[in-house]
């Protein structure tokens, strides 16, 4: 979890990723800030993310985002 806060920081600093579960929906993140991230977690997390998965729902908060992370692992 620590390593997908440092992207989301690096990638869009001054928000709250521990407790802000409106990343999307508060537009904190914006469509290229998501294609970025996700290029971001597929190289540091060795998933790769289907275009299905790219929904609202999934990018709302790090732990959302952590939490498609682990599934995809276990895939």
């Amino acid at each position: 979890m620590n390593e997908l806060i440092d992207i989301l920081e690096e990638l869009k600093p001054g928000i709250n990723y521990e407790t802000t579960e409106n990343l999307i929906d508060g537009r904190y993140l914006d469509s290229l800030t998501i294609l970025s991230l996700i290029s971001e977690i597929e190289d540091e997390f060795d998933v790769e993310i289907p275009a299905v998965e790219i929904i609202p729902n999934n990018f709302n908060s790090a732990e959302k985002i952590y939490n498609l992370i682990q599934k995809l692992k276990n895939e």
